[in-house]
């Protein structure tokens, strides 16, 4: 009874720990890296860095699987990843900031800078 119980707590300590991380992956970490993201130029090889970093870090919140035909331990694959992580990827992330951003400068006035950039009037 007791090993039953010990191993109850193992494995909710280890989800709990997941769950930190996941949370400290998506307060912390993102906030470092997508720092300014609204107003950078991105080309396809950036994003695709980005989406390699992202896949990285969760495979490593994540951990390996056991595979159910061979026993073997593996790494996880992309859509798996994507079905354990709930929130939007790094560039939906990144794509739904730059409409914000967007947004924020098409309601600032005429003579800011920022908005004449903006409508391509740089007079």
């Amino acid at each position: 009874m007791l090993a039953v119980i010990r191993c109850r707590i193992f494995v909710f300590q280890v989800a709990i720990q997941k769950y930190k991380d996941q949370d400290i992956y998506r307060i912390i970490i993102l906030s470092v890296v997508l720092y300014g993201c609204e107003t950078w130029l991105m080309t396809l090889r950036e994003e695709r860095k980005l989406r390699v970093f992202e896949n990285i870090v969760l495979r490593r919140i994540f951990g390996p699987r056991r595979d159910e035909v061979t026993g073997e331990w593996r790494s996880l694959h992309n859509e798996e990843l994507n079905d354990l992580y709930s929130s939007p990827n790094i560039m939906r992330v990144i794509k739904s900031r730059r409409i914000r951003w967007a947004g924020h400068v098409a309601r600032m006035g005429e003579e800011r800078g920022v908005y004449r950039v903006l409508v391509g009037k740089l007079e």
